[in-house]
């Protein structure tokens, strides 16, 4: 059973490795070599379908009479704004195609917010005692909106494909469409872990971090707020597990890492934007 499980697991290695020279793709903006087997419009396409359930089975906060929903979708305008121009400007304008950005405020008092492919996000009402102000806001929606940017969806689902031993030949949606369903939900749904992926996860949450605190802190918003932000994360947080059984990396390192990346952040911060 040892020799058998071994030499499952020596397949599945030579596979990845194998599949990661064919397929891996450069991230212009995280400059990153990630592997991706799915095009970027099927998981938009799925995006939407999720997106448009999710809201229709949750409450969604009117922007008409709702403060709190004209906030979300001020700050998320401005921050699309601004990664539309940063995109263009270093002439990745391609790289947005397909993206109809939406931003509701769904009432959950559940500290979460999130970013499907396509530029549709959500965020819970539980979140806003903890953001407490439109830059921490502005934050979580360039982290979270920076999971999209950065094809980090698309990677872990390949990754969770290759893992699982699946064909990669064709389109997995159209040959097996339960099963692609069920890898895709695994990753986009709220709340998703992937268990053996967490290192590549830490890895996503530092590169949202940084690009985050750029986005928003381009879009006016200062990006110090960051810190104090995820320092209120902490304390609501409770009891939390050791990091390396975490997808997220330990408070205490996160703050270090937004340390780090703070002048590269202030940098684009020009408040009178």
């Amino acid at each position: 059973m040892l020799r058998h499980s071994i030499h499952a697991a020596f397949k599945v290695f030579l596979l990845l490795i194998a599949t990661q020279f064919l397929a891996c793709s450069h991230n212009p903006i995280t400059g990153r070599s990630q592997l991706s087997l799915f095009p970027e419009s099927t998981l938009q396409q799925q995006a939407l379908t999720q997106y448009r359930t999710f809201l229709s089975q949750n409450k969604v906060a009117s922007e008409t009479i709702n403060k709190d929903a004209q906030m979300v979708k001020r700050v998320g305008a401005k921050i699309a704004e601004s990664i539309s121009d940063y995109y263009t400007k270093k002439g990745l304008s391609k790289e947005l195609q397909g993206y109809k950005w939406e931003f509701n405020l769904v009432d959950k008092n559940e500290i979460n917010a999130w970013c499907m492919p396509g530029g549709k996000v959500v965020v819970y009402t539980g979140l806003l005692s903890v953001t407490q102000n439109e830059a921490a806001l502005a934050v979580v929606l360039g982290h979270e909106i920076t999971h999209a940017l950065a094809h980090h969806g698309n990677e872990r689902m390949s990754q969770a494909v290759v893992t699982q031993g699946l064909s990669v030949a064709g389109d997995i949606f159209t040959r097996n469409k339960e099963q692609a369903n069920t890898i895709f939900k695994s990753v986009f749904i709220p709340g998703a872990q992937v268990g053996f992926l967490l290192p590549n996860s830490r890895k996503h949450e530092y590169e949202a971090d940084r690009f985050g605190m750029m986005f928003s802190a381009m879009a006016g918003y200062d990006p110090r707020e960051a810190v104090a932000f995820w320092k209120r994360m902490a304390a609501a947080g409770g009891n939390k597990p050791p990091e390396f059984l975490a997808t997220h990396p330990s408070d205490q390192n996160r703050v270090a890492q937004l340390q780090k990346y703070m002048d590269e952040a202030l940098r684009y911060y020009h408040p009178a934007h």
